[in-house]
């Protein structure tokens, strides 16, 4: 017993950047694995095993999971818009936003190619053994989002924007301890019922994506898994916008809860400011010190 947790601490991360950039990918692979999986199980099955809602509801849990799973290590973001916003807003030192942002890219990779391969089957059975990107059977909008015919590359762009935007203001408002944050324990649950309500209200126009990991890890995946460039060539070359789209409405959302509350909360007396305050980069627990430290 002792030669083998021996064995498992040698393993272990000595560094914190190390552990947090790990974290991420592990994070954002189970995020884009249960997302994934769950839309394949509704388009799949023809729409028979919960539909559009069921899929939307498994999205939505996946966030919360996902966050649970890395939140205590890195903070669980899983998200590069989620990242950059924070970077901008002084709680991520930007020296650490390129880790986060590759872990979180490497990390939906292998969650798609974990869903093509647990789908396999199905995938060839539903499209006759040709991968589609568009028409009756296709089934690349199992892995990213692609638009609705009737939208345009402007409107596209500003419903990723309002959305992701919508979605950075709420996370602020869950985690500031200076309002009405959710209970200890209960903020991915509070983030995962956020993106349920996002993805309810604004995912007709093309599916609410709201992060650039998860939708162009995807898409480079099914690219060289055998849909071919048309991923990104497909809805006028919509590809970008999911990418471009969330990372300035993060910013947005972000300087809009800033201004509209954050500023304005009641000023409490200067205490001793632990120089590790920021260490730790948790969604889940913004503004307490870290547990431990390298």
């Amino acid at each position: 017993m002792r030669e083998r947790r021996s064995c498992l601490e040698k393993l272990a991360l000595r560094n914190s950047l190390a552990r947090e950039t790990l974290s991420e990918f592990f994070g954002t692979c189970l995020l884009v694995t249960f997302t994934c999986c769950s839309i394949a199980t509704a388009v799949l099955n023809y729409g028979s095993s919960g539909g559009t809602l069921g899929a939307t509801v498994g999205c939505s849990l996946a966030v919360t999971m996902a966050i649970y799973a890395s939140g205590g290590v890195s903070g669980g973001h899983v998200n590069p818009a989620v990242s950059f916003a924070m970077s901008m807003t002084g709680k991520l030192p930007w020296v650490k936003l390129p880790f986060y942002i590759t872990a979180q890219f490497l990390g939906a990779i292998t969650g798609s190619a974990a869903v093509f391969g647990v789908y396999y089957d199905a995938l060839m059975a539903y499209s006759g053994g040709v991968f589609r990107v568009t028409g009756p059977n296709a089934t690349a909008q199992i892995f990213a989002t692609y638009p609705s015919p009737y939208l345009s590359t402007l409107n596209g762009l500003v419903d990723q924007m309002m959305s992701t935007a919508l979605l950075l203001m709420l996370i602020f408002a869950i985690f500031d301890k200076k309002n009405m944050p959710a209970p200890k324990g209960l903020e991915p649950v509070a983030v995962g019922l956020l993106i349920l309500t996002l993805a309810l209200s604004l995912g007709s126009n093309c599916g609410a994506a709201m992060n650039p990991a998860r939708d162009l890890g995807p898409r480079i995946f099914t690219a060289l898994a055998g849909w071919g460039p048309e991923v990104f060539t497909a809805g006028g070359s919509f590809w970008w916008i999911p990418v471009v789209g969330p990372m300035l409405g993060a910013v947005i959302g972000s300087y809009i809860y800033i201004l509209c509350i954050d500023i304005h909360h009641k000023k409490e007396p200067d205490h001793e400011m632990d120089p590790d305050h920021f260490e730790k980069h948790e969604l889940a627990n913004m503004t307490e010190k870290p547990k431990t430290r390298c």
